[in-house]
């Protein structure tokens, strides 16, 4: 197998320009994909966002987290630069914790079209609270649909050490 070629790389505008924009308003236009290689087989793409902040619709103040965004590719990958600069974007939009999960997961799902996706945000406290919303997603009458469901009913009967607070 080679390297990818400029061919497979023509949506990739964001990755090696020197002249980024950072977007200071919800952009879901920011993010772009290339081609996944290894579609026939199932394997699973973790990314950790730690950097994650966003505003609360109510008293515009911020709201910090770390992302994990887990998916199981089809045809296509999100590429990583984009996607920083897609949560940059969130950074004076608000809305609340949940709603941000859900809306990076399906604007995802738009862009990628995934066999399987989950969101989950692990926010700091704010007023003695840190909430954490897990959402996830399968392709309909798939397996990953089954994934899912299992993981939608298991995700915290192991938690992981939260080290973000």
């Amino acid at each position: 197998m080679t390297g990818r070629n400029e061919e497979e790389l023509e949506g990739v505008t964001l990755l090696g320009n020197q002249g980024t924009n950072y977007l200071f308003h919800y952009s879901p236009e920011m993010l772009e994909s290339f081609e996944n290689k290894h579609q026939n087989r199932d394997y699973f793409v973790k990314l950790n966002c730690p950097e994650f902040t966003s505003l609360c619709p109510k008293t515009n103040q911020p709201d910090f987290a770390t992302i994990y965004i887990s998916y199981i590719p089809d045809r296509l990958m999100v590429e990583s630069k984009s996607l920083k600069l897609y949560l940059f974007s969130f950074r004076n939009h608000g809305d609340f914790h949940e709603d941000c999960m859900n809306i990076i997961m399906n604007d995802l799902i738009k862009l990628m079209d995934p066999r399987y996706i989950e969101v989950w945000g692990k926010f700091t406290p704010r007023g003695g609270i840190s909430i954490d919303p897990y959402t996830n997603y399968g392709k309909a009458g798939t397996k990953y649909e089954k994934i899912a469901e299992h993981r939608l009913m298991n995700h915290d009967m192991y938690p992981e050490t939260v080290d973000n607070r």
